[in-house]
């Protein structure tokens, strides 16, 4: 099963592709789609789903997904997210992708066994996972590819307990 896993931002949105195989698993990309400050917000959103639908078509994933939106102080912050969030997920729909969604939490859980942990811990077990000299970079790229290991985990954990989310 190949996976796109898709960390949402208005100035970077992170993303990850992840193969899992009789081996193991296998990133096969990952990076981030960045937009130029001084662009519109339309612009912005309009480069983020273009580049996506280009990901989806170079590397044509079983799935995507997607990190959900967690609580912000900064309402504006969490507004941009959102709206990054919308186009993500407007991409994978008209690719006609499954889209899963995870919270922060669930993805720390199910790659380090624990809600709660660090963004290094995270990191870490991204980099030991999937067998790489170091840990991805920038950090985007990083928790994407995060978001896409949690996806196949619980799709293994669907499949023993016949639970079909996407």
């Amino acid at each position: 099963m190949r996976v796109l896993g898709i960390d949402p931002g208005t100035a970077t949105t992170g993303y990850g592709v992840v193969e899992e195989t009789e081996e193991g698993l296998r990133a096969l990309a990952c990076g981030v789609v960045a937009t130029a400050p001084d662009l519109p917000l339309p612009q912005r959103l309009q480069t983020i789903y273009r580049e996506l639908r280009h990901l989806v078509q170079q590397w044509r994933p079983d799935a995507a997904a997607v990190e959900e939106l967690y609580f912000n102080v900064n309402v504006r912050t969490a507004m941009s997210v959102g709206q990054a969030r919308g186009a993500a997920l407007l991409a994978m729909a008209d690719e006609g992708l499954p889209v899963a969604e995870y919270g922060p939490g669930e993805v720390k859980q199910a790659l380090t066994g624990y809600g709660g942990a660090e963004k290094r811990q995270m990191q870490e077990m991204v980099r030991m996972l999937l067998g790489l000299p170091a840990v991805p970079q920038p950090d985007d790229a990083a928790d994407a590819l995060a978001v896409a290991i949690c996806h196949l985990h619980s799709a293994r954990l669907r499949a023993l307990t016949s639970d079909h989310r996407p």
